[in-house]
């Protein structure tokens, strides 16, 4: 397995009517974090890409990478409605974990 390729895919929905893209690496990650628009970029967006970066240097862990691109895919509204967690009563998540 290549070193910066996610142990499960992040599936996104890039626009409503469009089909749903599995994102499988750091490298899938960064082009979609390259085409985001620069207006819409912010403090969620800046984590994710240095995440990302980080990982194609070795200074941050795939994992860590995979978890940031996952939350901005949440805050941005990208992360297909498959991928989202639910909480049960008493805090337990339930389903794929960010």
């Amino acid at each position: 397995m290549d070193r910066l390729q996610f142990e499960v895919p992040v599936r996104i929905a890039p626009a409503p009517g469009l089909p749903v893209e599995e994102i499988y690496s750091v490298e899938q990650a960064l082009d979609v974090l390259h085409d985001w628009p620069k207006k819409r970029q912010g403090k969620v967006y800046e984590a994710a890409f240095n995440a990302c970066f980080g990982a194609t240097v070795d200074v941050v862990k795939t994992e860590d990478a995979c978890r940031a691109f996952m939350a901005f895919c949440r805050v941005s509204g990208l992360l297909a409605r498959d991928m989202m967690v639910t909480a049960k009563r008493g805090g337990e998540a339930r389903g794929l974990r960010i």
